[in-house]
């Protein structure tokens, strides 16, 4: 699959198959949101892996529709420094995100974003520095319905270029 391919035909999966995902596969997935480009190469980002059922279950009540999490076999917590301090540090963590989704894409696995919304619950369960924070995890897993790995997302659900892309001007 190459990364046109993975583009058009990727698609948020949040039902996901109870089977764990190789440890080569975490690997690659992990890897990709590490090698992701960042301003100035400041890499501004630090990952939580979590397989623990239990503690996927409970940040996923940590955000209003988060409750994908609780299914997944992998979930990303993307941990930043305050975004406060710099623009691009959302930007950057996005980046990584989407490296991750694309690398998961390509080796059969869904995943979908999840927005953390309880700061302090998230914190005391993942034990992460308070200088750190947690904005978006990532639900990773095998798919339950596999014709999402090789079907297109439905039509309609994206605007068409010419409502979106202005040449030159507005």
């Amino acid at each position: 699959m190459n990364v046109s391919e993975a583009i058009r035909m990727k698609r948020a999966v949040r039902q996901f198959k109870d089977q764990p995902l190789p440890e080569e596969i975490i690997d690659n997935i992990l890897n990709a949101g590490r090698r992701a480009q960042s301003s100035k190469n400041t890499q501004p980002w630090s990952f939580i892996a979590i397989q623990d059922k239990t503690t996927l279950k409970t940040l996923s009540e940590c955000g209003t529709f988060a409750g994908h999490l609780a299914g997944a076999a992998l979930g990303v917590a993307i941990l930043t420094p305050d975004p406060a301090e710099r623009f691009s540090i959302m930007f950057d963590a996005g980046q990584a995100a989407a490296y991750m989704q694309l690398a998961a894409w390509e080796l059969g696995v869904g995943s979908c974003l999840a927005t953390i919304y309880e700061y302090e619950p998230a914190r005391q369960l993942l034990g992460y520095p308070s200088e750190m924070h947690l904005f978006i995890a990532i639900s990773f897993g095998y798919p339950v319905d596999h014709a999402y790995l090789t079907t297109l997302p439905q039509k309609g659900g994206r605007r068409s270029m010419e409502d979106i892309v202005h040449w030159d001007r507005w």
